[in-house]
């Protein structure tokens, strides 16, 4: 089975799918299957993503958008601290619960803001958000409360699906292209350091000021 069919049945949305005021399904359980399905890893490549990102036992980490904690767990094992924030309640608890069957102790889940995601001043070396850029709903403003949050040298990526169609990610009008995406940066007066052509299905910007 190729990897564009096996990602079709695993994690592709529908476009009449019910959804709720952030832009995710309202069937929570099978948006969680989603999420976790081991499928996913052939093609969003965390442990490749995290390489890239250079992030060391000192480095504090923020994910956004942490949902089930795919990426957030991970971090825990390469940072001195993780601050997981979703605005879903329901995902954050079942990240407490994992994070501590996981015995994993450096992790905080905090329950953000849709325009704020409530991270103290001056506490980041690096900000991360995967899938979840899109939901934003004031991009240039948000990214402006981010650089806030970073320490000298902090910096900020994001990954996000490209705006085709693809067999993975949310339908097209959902998506943020690319270039909307450099657009939002450049007017939050941010400077893109390296984009990173790792991903099949998705563009990858790290930047700062």
């Amino acid at each position: 089975m190729t990897l564009e069919t096996r990602s079709t049945n695993i994690f592709a949305m529908s476009t009449d799918e019910h959804r709720d005021h952030h832009g995710n399904p309202e069937d929570l359980k099978e948006y969680i299957a989603r999420l976790d399905d081991p499928g996913r890893d052939e093609w969003q490549r965390p442990d490749v993503v995290l390489a890239a990102l250079g992030i060391t036992q000192a480095s504090v980490v923020c994910e956004i958008g942490t949902g089930t904690g795919y990426f957030a767990l991970r971090l825990a094992k390469l940072a001195a601290w993780v601050y997981a924030i979703d605005v879903e309640p329901q995902l954050l608890s079942l990240l407490r619960e994992r994070a501590t069957s996981a015995g994993v102790h450096n992790l905080t889940p905090v329950l953000g803001q849709p325009l704020d995601p409530l991270i103290p001043p001056a506490t980041c070396d690096l900000i991360l958000t995967v899938n979840a850029f899109h939901h934003v709903p004031e991009k240039a403003a948000y990214l402006r409360r981010l650089r806030t949050s970073l320490r000298p040298g902090g910096r900020v990526a994001i990954i996000d699906f490209h705006k085709r169609e693809l067999p993975v990610g949310p339908p097209v009008d959902h998506k943020l292209a690319r270039d909307e995406c450099l657009a939002q940066i450049h007017a939050a007066g941010l400077r893109v350091q390296r984009e990173l052509e790792l991903l099949p299905y998705q563009y990858f910007f790290v930047f700062g000021t």
